[in-house]
């Protein structure tokens, strides 16, 4: 049985944010701990492995519960391995941040993907993008720049360059997504991402998996569970309201993060920090608010 549509969907906002905010915070809790796995001697590779391995029976157990494991059967797994190739690029420079950079400096920096985003959608899609967006793009980078202060030495040039990169390929992530969404329904995407991830990285665990005490292994598990748990409540929210009811959702993953580096690390931003990050953030909601205007309206029933 094909998977329910959007349309046909319940709308129920309250509890499309409600779930929203458990996959954002989830999402902190699961790049937090591969920070603390780092420490812990975890190579990056192990944490991706983990990560997708883990997660895969949570997302088909959910699967099978709703939509029925049939759902997954697909005629474009071309274009589902291209974006497992980028979506994976895009989680190992998202995980590499949050080891080079400060729990809530990684997560502001990756609030540009919306930036990012409406500059692939000018340049690739040739999407009209007038003043208001484009005033939303220099917005945000005026943003970065006042965090990161590059004449003060604050922050490691790698981690903001690679936290950047991760927002660029996620950005990218982003248009092979569109795509997909016309014929396959999120749950699938997951699906078939989580899967096709499994070889290469299987591959890769040949030469850095590890024994580890069992103190890791539980920070493993957690990585796991927290980003499948994370990808259902995601695909669940949007099946109960539109993007634009929930996204803004996303925006308080600064506040989890922020407190967990806190209550772990003791870190604290500064005050450049949070300034840069209202700007980002800012000019994020703004881009989707735009689009969310200019997009056609929906054909009545």
């Amino acid at each position: 049985m094909p998977p329910p549509s959007p349309s046909n969907s319940p709308h129920r906002p309250l509890a499309a944010i409600g779930l929203r905010l458990v996959a954002v915070i989830c999402l902190s809790v699961m790049f937090v701990t591969v920070r603390l796995a780092d420490a812990r001697g975890v190579h990056v590779v192990e944490s991706l492995f983990y990560r997708q391995a883990l997660a895969l029976p949570v997302v088909f157990a959910w699967i099978a519960t709703t939509t029925g494991a049939g759902s997954i059967r697909t005629r474009r797994i071309g274009v589902h391995a291209t974006r497992m190739v980028i979506g994976m690029t895009g989680m190992l420079l998202n995980f590499l941040s949050y080891i080079l950079l400060l729990p809530a400096e990684a997560v502001t920096i990756g609030f540009t993907m919306p930036i990012f985003g409406t500059l692939l959608s000018a340049l690739i899609l040739r999407e009209a993008t007038g003043i208001h967006r484009w005033s939303a793009v220099l917005i945000g980078f005026l943003g970065v720049i006042v965090m990161v202060r590059p004449d003060a030495g604050h922050f490691p040039a790698i981690g903001v360059a690679v936290a950047l990169s991760a927002a660029f390929v996620t950005a990218c992530v982003s248009l092979v997504l569109r795509e997909l969404g016309r014929t396959e329904s999120a749950g699938v995407i997951v699906f078939w991402f989580t899967l096709l991830s499994l070889p290469p990285l299987g591959a890769a665990m040949l030469f850095h998996g590890q024994a580890h005490d069992a103190a890791t292994w539980g920070l493993l598990l957690l990585i796991g569970l927290s980003g499948g748990i994370a990808q259902i409540c995601m695909t669940a929210a949007l099946r109960r309201a539109p993007v634009s009811v929930v996204l803004p959702m996303d925006y308080s993953s600064i506040v989890w993060t922020t407190l967990l580096g806190w209550a772990i690390w003791g870190n604290w931003p500064m005050a450049t920090t949070w300034i840069g990050a209202a700007l980002i953030v800012g000019s994020g909601l703004y881009i989707a608010w735009r689009e969310h205007v200019r997009a056609p309206p929906a054909p009545s029933a």
